[in-house]
């Protein structure tokens, strides 16, 4: 069995999204110890930010009429829609930088989509975990309430274009321990550090058992 894992974070070691992806990964191994995990982190080596372009620009012509560029880029989308496809489940660890997707997660969802076939659903039926995390709080009634541009994006990626069977875990004000003006929020943030572990944790555990 085989399981994608995409981190996205440029936080390195202190990523709050990557640890969560590092429980639910822990949790599927103890299900399935033998699984295969095909890894790319795209915060630490991100995916060349012209080869969308590249890949699509090419993609309609012949062969011998492509440029050096145009073949490396679509090799590389369909390298990538090869190991959607061929994933048993994913874990999808992807945080929200400036109120969005981040550019290394956009440029690896457009790559592969482009590497796919037209209207194919490379994670049908399959159990995807995306782990979303943002630095402040956008819930009702806070300042920043409907400034998050990047969960609802990746809900209708992974579900609805890809068809993935979805769990999404969320965490916020992950930014409190760091940020002096976020002090008052230190509990809080706490308290939705320890729901989120759990939730991955138990996702991890239900996808291991649910894959096919």
């Amino acid at each position: 069995m085989s399981v994608l894992r995409i981190d996205t974070s440029i936080q390195g070691p202190r990523s709050a999204s990557s640890a969560l992806a590092d429980v639910a990964e822990a949790e599927w191994s103890a299900v399935r110890p033998t699984t295969t995990f095909v890894r790319r982190h795209l915060g630490a080596e991100p995916l060349p930010a012209d080869a969308w372009a590249a890949a699509i620009t090419g993609g309609p012509l012949p062969e011998e009429q492509r440029t050096p560029a145009q073949r490396d880029a679509i090799a590389l989308a369909r390298t990538l829609a090869d190991e959607m496809r061929h994933a048993d489940a994913a874990i999808l660890a992807l945080p929200l930088y400036n109120w969005g997707v981040s550019q290394h997660a956009k440029t690896w969802i457009d790559l592969t989509i482009a590497g796919a076939e037209k209207g194919e659903r490379l994670l049908e039926g399959k159990p995807a975990i995306v782990l979303t995390t943002r630095g402040g709080g956008y819930g009702p009634g806070t300042p920043r309430e409907g400034w998050d541009h990047n969960t609802a994006f990746l809900r209708r990626i992974v579900a609805d274009v890809w068809g993935a069977e979805l769990t999404l875990i969320e965490r916020e004000l992950t930014l409190a321990r760091v940020n002096p003006a976020m002090e008052a929020l230190l509990e809080t943030a706490e308290l939705m550090r320890k729901a989120a572990h759990e939730a991955a944790s138990h996702a991890g555990r239900a996808a291991a058992s649910s894959a096919r």
